[in-house]
C-alpha cells in the first residue's frame, strides 16, 4: 500500500485520523483510482513481444496501491465510526470502487499481458512465490470473467457493482436497526439477577443519554447476553429477545428483500463464470474444493453430533420442569441461556461471572502479549494516543477515538515487526462482533524495501465505567485471544507479494492462526499468569475455580455445535438451491433437524447474519469455514500438548511454517508442512469429549 498524501499518513506510514474527513478522503478515492487506472494504462501500452513477469506481473500487483489505502480506510471508518458523512461518503463510492476492482481481469488488453507472461518460456523457469503469483493472477482473471464475451463482461461488472451496494445497504439497516432500539429500567427489582458488573454499565449509559435515574438496556452483546443469561425477569428476557429476534424484520430496515436480490445476484454470477452455483464458485479454490463437498463435512458432523444433541436439549428441558414445575411449560428461545447457567452452577457449582474479577482488561492484555514473549520471542509496547488534532500532542499517535489503544510489536532484539491498533468496546456507529484487519499490509516495495504491516483489532468487549475498569467473561478473552491471532499471522507474513501474504490464503485456512490461539484460554498454565483478583491484593486465579471453568469446556457441546452446524448448513442451501420461495420458509426445510423447536418459534438469523451479507462475497458459502478450521486446530494444538505447552520449537514451526508463509503454498501443504500430515478429524472429537483424550 503506497503511502499517500500528508492528510492520510503520517511520516511513519500512520494514518493522522484527525485530518481524515470525508472530503479530503473521497479526494483521496478520486486521486487514487485515477493513479491505479494510470499504472494499468502503462502495463496494458508495453507492446507484447517486451512483456515480462517483472513489467507486467509485479507491476499489476503494485498497480492498485494508490487506491486500496484510501479504500481500505473508508470501510475501516465505516465499521467503527458509521454514521453521518462518512456513511453518505461510502454509499457514493462503494459502487464505482467495486466498478474499478471488478474491470480489472475484465480489461482485454491487460489479460492479454497476462497470457504472454503465463505462455512464456520464461514462465517454465519460474520457481517459488513467484511462481505462485503467476499461477494465483491467472486464476483472478479467469475467475473475474476475463474469457466471458464482452457482453457478459458488462453484465458481470454491473453485477458485481450491486452487490457493492446492496450489501453495504444490508450493513446499514443492520446498525440503524441495532442503534435504534433501547429500553430503560427504573426500577432495579426488575433486573434482579443481572450481575452486580453489568448494573453500572446500564446506569452509566443510561446518564449518558440523559435519564440519570435508570438503567438503558440495548442489543449489544455486552449487555444483552448477560441479560439472557441472568435475567430472573422471564417478562423482560422475552422482551429483549423478541426484540433481537424482529431486527431487520420488517419496516425501512428491513433485510429479507436484500436478501433475495443479493442471493439472485450470486447466483447469476455463478452462473455467467460457467459454476451451477455460488458455492462452487467461490470454493474452486478454498481447501474444500466445492459446494458440495463443504455440504458433505456439515452433514457429517451433523451426523455425529444429532443424538448428544437431542440428548443434552431434553436433558435441559428435564431441569426446567424439575425446577420450575410442568406448569412452566416447555423451553421458549428466551429461556434456554438462562436455564442453561443454572443448570451449569447445578451440574459444576460455576458461575461464569465468577471469572470476571480475575479478568481485568489490562491484565488480560499483558498475559497475551506475554503469552505471544513466550511463544514467538515478541515484545509488544504500547505508545501514547490522542484522538484529536496534533497540537493536543504531537508526539502521541493519532487514532480515531479516544477509546482506541496503539501497540509496536518487535522481535525480542528490539527489531520492528509492525503495529495496531486496539478497539475494544462497543459505541453506537461501530459494527458488531469482533474482527481484525490490516490497514497496511506486510509487502515488498518496488525498491526491495520491506513494508511493515499495521493491523487493527476490533470487538466489543465489557466496557470500563468512571467506577470500574473493564472486567471480562471468558468468552470474551477467547475473543481477544482469537482476534490477537488473526493479527500474529498479519504481523509475522513474510512473503513479498501483499496479495499472497499474511491472512490472504483459503478462506477455510484462515481461521486456524486464531482458532488455535483461543487453547491456551482453557490451560491454567496460561490463565495463572495473568488472572488475578486485584480488589483482593492480586489474588492469583485459585486452581480449584479454574477445574470448575475447564468442567464447562464441554458443557452443551452439542447444542452450541449443532448451532454452529445449522448456520452453515443455512448458508450452503441458501447459495446452492434457494429458488426465490418464501425465506423463512425455505431456511426452515434447510435446518429442520439442526435447530431445537420451540411453541415460539425464532425467525432465522439471516436478516442479521453479517458474516454472510455484509459484504459482496465475505463468509457467503463460506460459514463452515470455522468448523473446517476447528478440526485443523484441534489437531495443531494437539502438537503443542505432546511437546510443551509453551514449546518454542513447536511455536517457531508454526510461525515458519503456516503464519509467515502466507498462501505461498496450497493451504494443504502448509499445514502438512507443520504437523507432518493431514489433519486427523478425530482431534476435534477428543476436544469436545465425545472420544476419549488419549483414543489417538
Amino acid at each position: 500500500m503506497a503511502v499517500a498524501s500528508l492528510s492520510t499518513f503520517a511520516a511513519a506510514g500512520l494514518i493522522e485520523w484527525s485530518a481524515l474527513t470525508a472530503s479530503s478522503l473521497r479526494a483521496d478515492l478520486l486521486s487514487g483510482m485515477e493513479q491505479a487506472q494510470s499504472n494499468i494504462s502503462k502495463i496494458t501500452a508495453i507492446p507484447l513481444p517486451n512483456v515480462s513477469f517483472e513489467n507486467c506481473i509485479e507491476e499489476l500487483e503494485r498497480a492498485a496501491e494508490p487506491l486500496n489505502g484510501p479504500a481500505c480506510r473508508l470501510e475501516h471508518l465505516v465499521a467503527h465510526m458509521g454514521g453521518g458523512e462518512i456513511r453518505s461518503l461510502h454509499g457514493e463510492m462503494v459502487g464505482p470502487i467495486a466498478e474499478f476492482y471488478g474491470s480489472i481481469p475484465l480489461n482485454e488488453d491487460l489479460w492479454a499481458r497476462v497470457r504472454v507472461v503465463r505462455d512464456s518460456q520464461a514462465a517454465k523457469s519460474l520457481t517459488g512465490i513467484r511462481r505462485r503469483l503467476l499461477e494465483e493472477t491467472v486464476r483472478d482473471f479467469l475467475d473475474g470473467g476475463a474469457e466471458l464475451p464482452r457482453e457478459r463482461k458488462a453484465q458481470l461488472l454491473e453485477i458485481r457493482k450491486q452487490l457493492a451496494q446492496k450489501t453495504q445497504k444490508f450493513m446499514e439497516h443492520l446498525q440503524d436497526a441495532m442503534d435504534g432500539w433501547e429500553l430503560y429500567v427504573e426500577d432495579p427489582a426488575e433486573l434482579e439477577g443481572l450481575p452486580e458488573s453489568i448494573l453500572p454499565i446500564l446506569r452509566a449509559d443510561a446518564e449518558r443519554k440523559g435519564r440519570p435515574n435508570a438503567y438503558r438496556l440495548t442489543l449489544q452483546e455486552p449487555v444483552y447476553c448477560p441479560a439472557l443469561r441472568y435475567l430472573r425477569s422471564d417478562s423482560l428476557r422475552r422482551t429483549l429477545w423478541a426484540a433481537n429476534d424482529a431486527i431487520c424484520s420488517g419496516g425501512a430496515d428491513d433485510n429479507g428483500p436484500l436478501i433475495g436480490e443479493i442471493l439472485a445476484l450470486r447466483k447469476e454470477e455463478a452462473e455467467i463464470l460457467g459454476f451451477s452455483n455460488f458455492s462452487d464458485y467461490v470454493l474452486s479454490r478454498r481447501m474444500a474444493g466445492s459446494g458440495a463437498r463443504a455440504l458433505q463435512f456439515t452433514e457429517n458432523m451433523h451426523g455425529r453430533f444429532r443424538e448428544p444433541f437431542r440428548r443434552e436439549f431434553a436433558q435441559l428441558q428435564e431441569f426446567k420442569k424439575k425446577k420450575a414445575g410442568t406448569a412452566a411449560g416447555p423451553l421458549e428461545p428466551w429461556q434456554v441461556s438462562y436455564w442453561s447457567e443454572e443448570q451449569c452452577r447445578e451440574l459444576y457449582n460455576f458461575d461464569d461471572e465468577e471469572l470476571r474479577p480475575y479478568l481485568q482488561l489490562s491484565d488480560v492484555l499483558a498475559g497475551l502479549f506475554g503469552l505471544a514473549e513466550r511463544l514467538y520471542g515478541l515484545r509488544i509496547v504500547e505508545r501514547p494516543t490522542r484522538a484529536g488534532s496534533p497540537a493536543n500532542g504531537k508526539s502521541a499517535v493519532s487514532v480515531w477515538h479516544r477509546d482506541v489503544r496503539y501497540f509496536e510489536v518487535l522481535e525480542s532484539d528490539g527489531t520492528p515487526i509492525g503495529s495496531f491498533y486496539a478497539d475494544l468496546f462497543p459505541r453506537e456507529g461501530k459494527r458488531p462482533g469482533a474482527w481484525e484487519n490490516e490497514l497496511v499490509p506486510g509487502c515488498r516495495d518496488a525498491d526491495g524495501h520491506w513494508q511493515r504491516p499495521v493491523g487493527t483489532i476490533s470487538a466489543n468487549l465489557t466496557p470500563p465505567t468512571d467506577s470500574q475498569p473493564s472486567r471480562l467473561t471468558h468468552r470474551e478473552v477467547e475473543t481477544l485471544f482469537h482476534e490477537f491471532g488473526h493479527l500474529l499471522h498479519s504481523l509475522f507474513g513474510r512473503v513479498d507479494y501483499a496479495s499472497l501474504n499474511g491472512t490472504k490464503v483459503a478462506w477455510d485456512f484462515v481461521e486456524l492462526p486464531s482458532q488455535v490461539m483461543e487453547n491456551w484460554t482453557w490451560e491454567y498454565d496460561c490463565l495463572r499468569t495473568f488472572a488475578r483478583n486485584r480488589s483482593e491484593g492480586n489474588r492469583v486465579l485459585p486452581e480449584e475455580l479454574f477445574r470448575r471453568l475447564r468442567a464447562t469446556r464441554n458443557y452443551l457441546v452439542a447444542i452450541r455445535t449443532m448451532r454452529q452446524l445449522s448456520l452453515q448448513k443455512m448458508d450452503l442451501d441458501l447459495h446452492m438451491f434457494y429458488n426465490g420461495s418464501p425465506l423463512d420458509d425455505f431456511i426452515g426445510r434447510s435446518i429442520a433437524d439442526y435447530v431445537p423447536h420451540y411453541p415460539t418459534e425464532p425467525r432465522p438469523i439471516v436478516r442479521r447474519f453479517v458474516h454472510l451479507f455484509g459484504d459482496p462475497v465475505g463468509y457467503g458459502s463460506a460459514y463452515y469455514s470455522y468448523m473446517w478450521a476447528e478440526v485443523l486446530d484441534a489437531d495443531a494444538f494437539e502438537r503443542f500438548l505432546d511437546e510443551g505447552l509453551f514449546s518454542r520449537s513447536v511455536a517457531k514451526d508454526f510461525r515458519t511454517k503456516i503464519l509467515e508463509r502466507g498462501s505461498g503454498e496450497p493451504a494443504e501443504q502448509l499445514y502438512r508442512n507443520f504437523r507432518g500430515r493431514d489433519a486427523d478429524p478425530a482431534a476435534l472429537l477428543r476436544r469436545s469429549g465425545l472420544l476419549p483424550s488419549g483414543h489417538r
